[in-house]
C-alpha cells in the first residue's frame, strides 16, 4: 500500500525537525503508542496497540531513521509484530521544505501487513493505514503549532489573531 500526502505546519523547519526526532514528540504523534524509547541516532522501541477491523493487537516494534538530511529530508522504516494478529511493517520518506507560512512538510509512506491483519482485505487495511499516517502527521503538527481552535466570538476573533499560538513542543525549544 503506497500513498502520498503534504501539509504546511505553521513553524520553521529547524522546529519540526526536532519535532520529527524527540521521542516524546513520538510517542503522543503514534496513535494508540503506550512505549517509546530510544534516540534517533539508534533507533527507538515502541509498542502500540491498534485495533483493525475486528482484529485488536498490541505490536512490538521498532524504528529506524536513515538517510538523515538536517531540516531536509529523512527517511522512518518501522516494523511491528502483533502476536497471532500478523506484523505490519513500512517506510515513510519525509521531506521539509520551508514556506512562507512555515515548513511544507511531505511524505511518502509504503505499508505492508501480514497475518491475520492481512486477510481483512486490502479495502480495510488501505483505510486503516492512511487513518494512522494521517493521525501520525495531524498529532505532529498540534504538537509543533498548537490545536487548531475556533474562537467563539468576535471578541475571541481579536484576540486569537494577535496572539501568536504555539503548541507545547515549539514551546519548550523556542
Amino acid at each position: 500500500m503506497q500513498m502520498s500526502e503534504s501539509r504546511v505546519i505553521a513553524a520553521p523547519p529547524d522546529i519540526v525537525w526536532k519535532a520529527l526526532l524527540d521521542p516524546d514528540v513520538l510517542k503522543q504523534c503514534v496513535p494508540g503508542c503506550q512505549e517509546m524509547t530510544g534516540s534517533a541516532d539508534d533507533g527507538f522501541e515502541a509498542v502500540v496497540v491498534q485495533k483493525v477491523g475486528p482484529v485488536k493487537a498490541t505490536f512490538k516494534g521498532t524504528v529506524v531513521m536513515t538517510d538523515m538530511v538536517p531540516e531536509l529530508s529523512l527517511t522512518l522504516t518501522g516494523e511491528g509484530k502483533g502476536g497471532a494478529a500478523g506484523f505490519a511493517k513500512g517506510a515513510a520518506d519525509v521531506k521539509l521544505a520551508a514556506v512562507e507560512d512555515g515548513t511544507e512538510l511531505h511524505y511518502d509512506v509504503d505499508a505492508k501487513v501480514g497475518g491475520k491483519l492481512a486477510q481483512l482485505g486490502s479495502r480495510i487495511i488501505d483505510g486503516f493505514a492512511k487513518k494512522m499516517a494521517d493521525q501520525f502527521f495531524t498529532n505532529l503538527q498540534q504538537a509543533v503549532e498548537g490545536p487548531s481552535e475556533e474562537p467563539e466570538s468576535e471578541e475571541d476573533t481579536n484576540t486569537a489573531k494577535d496572539a501568536p499560538k504555539k503548541g507545547w513542543f515549539r514551546k519548550i525549544v523556542s
